[in-house]
């Protein structure tokens, strides 16, 4: 991918400071893929431009904070972010209203798995915030539970193919499905400790 190419460039030249204005950018609802940042910042970590697990911290809190400042505006402007020009062109009034019966019916369900749902994140945080919804300690642990989900396997997929280029285009083009059955065996995993959980403490009550 060009893109992939050149954003790898640019943050083995500057190192971490790219890497979070860039997460920053992502943040705000411009064209720039997350998921292709953070394989970026990987990348050059295990090109040993950068240590993994510092990367991987700063992607996290650069992710959160980007999460969190749409968030924020929402919260404080309400429905009028939706007159802003920027805003009204990534969140019309259609897609607004939208999101708002997504809401309605999947509940907080909806802020865990936009994290997974590329170009729907910007929206769905936004309306959250514009919508009251949801208060902001809430959002944030909803959406950093999610986000220790996506931004590890990103960031860690990079790493460990920076030197195998055929690799990683094979896994970053099964990056998503793979990214929803991991989500899929982590809530299994929930709910099957759970249940069983449940299940002793009904035995302990007999």
């Amino acid at each position: 991918m060009d893109l992939l190419q050149h954003l790898i460039t640019i943050f083995a030249e500057n190192g971490y400071v790219a890497v979070f204005i860039a997460l920053m950018i992502c943040g705000a609802g411009l064209p720039l893929p997350e998921d292709i940042t953070l394989v970026a910042g990987g990348v050059i970590a295990g090109l040993g431009y950068a240590n993994v697990h510092a990367m991987f911290a700063l992607t996290m809190f650069g992710v959160l904070l980007g999460d969190a400042a749409i968030f924020m505006l929402g919260h404080h402007y309400g429905a009028r972010i939706l007159q802003w020009r920027f805003v009204a062109r990534v969140l019309t009034p259609e897609r607004y209203a939208k999101v708002q019966e997504k809401f309605d019916r999947y509940g907080n369900r909806m802020l865990f798995f936009a994290r997974f749902l590329p170009g729907m994140r910007t929206t769905v945080y936004l309306t959250a915030g514009t919508t009251h919804r949801v208060s902001f300690l809430r959002f944030l642990l909803i959406d950093t539970l999610a986000a220790l989900i996506s931004v590890p396997f990103w960031v860690y997929l990079g790493f460990f193919g920076a030197d195998n280029h055929e690799w990683l285009m094979k896994w970053m083009h099964r990056g998503q499905s793979s990214l929803w059955v991991l989500v899929g065996l982590l809530v299994l995993v929930v709910l099957v400790s759970w249940w069983r959980h449940r299940r002793r403490a009904r035995c302990g009550l007999d």
